[in-house]
């Protein structure tokens, strides 16, 4: 996704990359009441432990992400984690469904942004790292960063 000025960042999953491999990453509109879109534009969420539910006819899911309720929302306040529907084209939602059932592979929520106003959530098709592809990332990572720093140096 390219950043423009009509897209603003909301809220981001940063520990999905070191936890799975993205392969493919789809835009999804997400369901929203009035008071969960205020809180999520004064930074109230997180995307921490949540992931896509996958339904046969019902579509597709967001679970367990939290948006914080909103601190002048009256008693008509949302619920922090309460499933939220993602809207996407049939055939996206078909391919998709295809790849996780003959794959085994996971959906994950990668960011919730605001694109011309409306909110969308980033989601990809994400296959889980083993705990000695986690070492290798960071050490991959290390040995960037010490190059870096000894460029800088210089």
């Amino acid at each position: 996704m390219a950043k423009s000025e009509n897209t603003q960042e909301l809220v981001s999953n940063r520990k999905a990359g070191f936890d799975y491999e993205i392969l493919e990453t789809f835009e999804a509109g997400i369901i929203l009441l009035g008071t969960e879109i205020k809180s999520l534009r004064n930074h109230g969420g997180s995307l921490q432990d949540s992931f896509v539910d996958v339904r046969a006819k019902e579509g597709f899911w967001l679970m367990n992400a939290s948006i914080a309720p909103y601190a002048f929302g009256n008693i008509r306040n949302h619920e922090e984690r309460r499933p939220r529907k993602l809207l996407m084209h049939k055939r996206e939602m078909d391919k998709i469904r295809r790849t996780i059932i003959e794959k085994g592979y996971a959906l994950i929520p990668l960011s919730m942004y605001l694109k011309k106003g409306i909110a969308k959530v980033k989601i990809a098709i994400a296959k889980g790292k083993k705990s000695y592809d986690k070492r290798a990332s960071l050490k991959e990572k290390e040995s960037k960063r010490s190059i870096a720093r000894a460029l800088d140096r210089e």
